[in-house]
């Protein structure tokens, strides 16, 4: 036994199995000395066996390496990195410490786990968290491959945990918040008529990075970028993750749906001098962080998190762009969207790039080509990129999108004309000529922030539960409770919030750009008003399936957008819309409550506008009435054999509210009332069809 390893070699990083055995690589630059654990499947406790790595035979440059002769996938296994123990100078290394390799493909240990113990200098190996080798090859994928950034995107962020955890989901207790379970789940996706999920993080994550005790539900809290979260797994068995995962991404795109993976590049949950030493810092502090120059036992804060992974750092910059590689060729997802995505345009210092190494790596990757990108342009140290972020390809959240649409849904004044250019795709933010403008991602909710049943609901936050004295999440919500705060029996303010929700949903559903719908918008899932659900794993959080009943009517109106949405050209523009007609070109005409005569003054609360295709036969005529009385609206003339039909009026009842294109009821008459707060489409169609 003490003579079957040899040097092994510096590359691939990780643990990877080839012909008789794992080859294990690792980079740290300062350690001295570092040593390989093995463990058996059934005594996480202790190693099995301690393998001590010679610098003068494991060791060429900075990457220490060993391979370990009759060794194959499933086994669990770990790094102790001995070296200098300075904090206040940037050095972590503590040879007692058990640590995770950062390449590892899957993560056992999970029910020992124990935050609090890493946190502390010595001996953590009962409940430090541990790697599983992994081999990808004998997966079956039956033919499967990564749909790509191809054809039209409706983005449905989803949170794998919440979306069928709650009992009512109807599923057994072990399916319940897994991949497993959402895959039982996607029949309902189909019926809602999206294209691609966007997941919350499902890298493994440490859930007891939350305050005053609670869990960390929403999962950005990253520990091991190349491993699926083990507790979105049904299956106990240390390879059981992996393989549920890719059943899950294999099912979906047998229904045609894209699979986004939520990244969170920009911190680890190891944030600041005062967390836990789990992995990069006890391996290579500051190769992975970035410190403060002057300061080096402080870290440099610009996720909020307590730390910024030090994302051009050359080693973190390929650990990136394998992860990615990874999870594309090997995990067949279509796409990420980077959380704090400009936490990477900062250098090695913190400073600001004008041309980052990192996000230009992912951009010009040939193995990344055919996947979606989307970046959440802005971090928590004031860097604010929407509309100026790099590159050719990447999409951006657009913020400024969701602040305007709820400025005008609530009637604030002086936003008629900001609202314009939103439902253009937002030309005078995203200037770059010829600009794809579905690269702006357009949406009123997310994950962060209200629902949007809350925002209807709510003009304050009520955070209480989160143990933070209401301190954490926004506090400027751009929301509006109809007249009360919270639930009510109130049949008028309980009208006019539904009104406000179907408002919202159609301006989303009629603007040019990518659509993004949070999990539950369509049944009205509520959170109590607590906007900053990341520590509720429970009730408050999970889709409650009780809803399709109970909301059938919002559902139906949301699925009738959806394919509306999907069935005109008009949505579909790469090029934005312009008001100067061309014989064969899409365009736009804009009105008031006159035609032709827009109201774009600060007072203003209402907006009308035409959308035509010629050579497709589209003309549609939409009125957003955000004025508190009923206003009266003149339609553009037609043909002799055409006729104005209605598809939307947001006032009127299920299943009024929305009607087929193909059974809309013909609207003979030159003008439109569209009531209080209220949203209306028309489609010009033939008379008699």
């Amino acid at each position: 036994m003490m003579n079957d390893f040899l040097p092994g070699r510096s590359y691939p990083l990780g643990a990877t199995v080839v012909e008789g055995g794992v080859n294990f690589a690792l980079f740290s630059q300062h350690a001295a000395a570092i040593e390989l654990l093995l463990f058996a499947d059934n005594d996480l406790t202790r190693p099995t066996r301690i393998i001590p790595l010679d610098p003068l035979k494991n060791k060429t440059f900075y990457y220490w390496h060993v391979f370990v002769s009759g060794l194959r996938a499933g086994q669990i296994y770990a790094y102790r990195a001995h070296g200098r123990y300075a904090p206040e100078q940037g050095y972590w290394y503590d040879g007692k410490k058990v640590l995770l390799d950062p390449y590892a493909r899957a993560v056992v240990g999970r029910e020992q786990y124990d935050r609090a113990a890493a946190a502390v200098p010595g001996d953590n190996c009962t409940t430090a968290l541990k790697g599983v080798v992994v081999d990808t090859r004998p997966y079956d994928w039956h033919g499967d491959k990564p749909l790509g950034n191809g054809g039209e995107a409706i983005i449905y962020e989803m949170h794998v945990g919440g979306f069928t955890r709650h009992p009512s989901s109807g599923l057994p207790p072990e399916q319940r918040g897994t991949y497993a379970g959402l895959i039982e789940k996607i029949p309902y996706l189909q019926s809602l008529g999206i294209t691609t999920v966007e997941l919350l993080p499902i890298h493994e994550f440490d859930e007891q990075d939350a305050y005053g005790g609670l869990t960390n539900y929403w999962g950005y809290s990253p520990i091991a970028f190349f491993a699926p979260h083990s507790g979105y797994s049904s299956r106990r068995d240390p390879l059981g993750p992996v393989d549920e995962f890719r059943d899950m991404v294999k099912a979906l795109h047998q229904a045609g749906i894209r699979v986004i993976l939520d990244v969170v590049f920009n911190h680890t949950a190891e944030v600041d001098e005062k967390g836990p030493t789990l992995s990069f810092r006890g391996l290579e502090n500051e190769g992975y962080y970035i410190l403060d120059p002057n300061k080096r036992g402080r870290y440099l804060n610009y996720s909020g998190c307590g730390n910024t992974l030090n994302a051009n750092h050359s080693i973190v910059r390929r650990l990136i762009s394998q992860c990615l590689q990874y999870w594309v060729t090997e995990m067949h997802v279509d796409g990420f969207r980077f959380d704090l995505a400009s936490t990477m345009a900062r250098g090695e210092f913190g400073e600001p790039l004008a041309s980052p190494p990192i996000l230009w790596s992912i951009e010009s990757d040939p193995i990344l080509a055919g996947s979606d990108i989307i970046a959440e342009a802005w971090d928590a140290g004031g860097l604010y990129q929407v509309g100026s972020f790099i590159g050719d390809r990447f999409r951006e959240w657009n913020g400024q999108y969701r602040d305007d649409v709820r400025r005008f849904v609530k009637s604030d004044p002086g936003i008629v004309n900001r609202l314009k250019m939103r439902l253009l795709g937002s030309p005078d933010i995203y200037r770059q000529p010829d600009r794809h403008t579905k690269r702006s991602v357009q949406f009123v909710t997310c994950h962060d922030g209200f629902t949007l049943n809350d925002l209807v609901s709510y003009n304050e936050k009520h955070n209480q539960d989160n143990r933070e004295g209401n301190r954490d999440g926004h506090n400027d919500n751009l929301s509006w409770n109809c007249g009360i705060e919270g639930e009510t029996d109130d049949p008028a303010v309980a009208a006019l919030r539904l009104r406000q929700i179907k408002n919202f949903l159609t301006i989303l559903f009629v603007s040019q750009g990518t659509p993004m719908l949070l999990m539950g918008d369509e049944v009205r899932r509520s959170q109590q008003g607590n906007n900053n659900a990341y520590c509720q794993d429970n009730e408050l959080s999970w889709f409650d399936w009780r809803l399709l009943e109970r909301e059938a009517g919002l559902l139906r109106f949301v699925r009738g957008l959806i394919d509306f949405h999907k069935r005109y050209e008009i949505f579909h523009q790469v090029q934005y819309l312009l008001q100067q007609r061309e014989w064969d070109e899409p365009y736009v005409e804009w009105h008031g409550i006159h035609l032709y005569r827009p109201d774009w003054g600060d007072d203003s609360r209402s907006l009308a506008f035409t959308l035509r295709h010629t050579l497709r036969g589209e003309m549609i005529h939409i009125l957003l009435n955000a004025y508190w009385q009923p206003l009266q609206f003149e339609l553009p003339p037609l043909s002799p054999q055409e006729q104005w039909h209605r598809v939307v009026d947001s006032f009127l009842p299920s299943p009024d509210d929305y009607v087929t294109p193909d059974a809309a009821a013909p609207h003979p008459a030159f003008t439109y009332t569209a009531q209080p707060r209220s949203s209306v489409v028309l489609i010009a169609r033939p008379i008699g069809l």
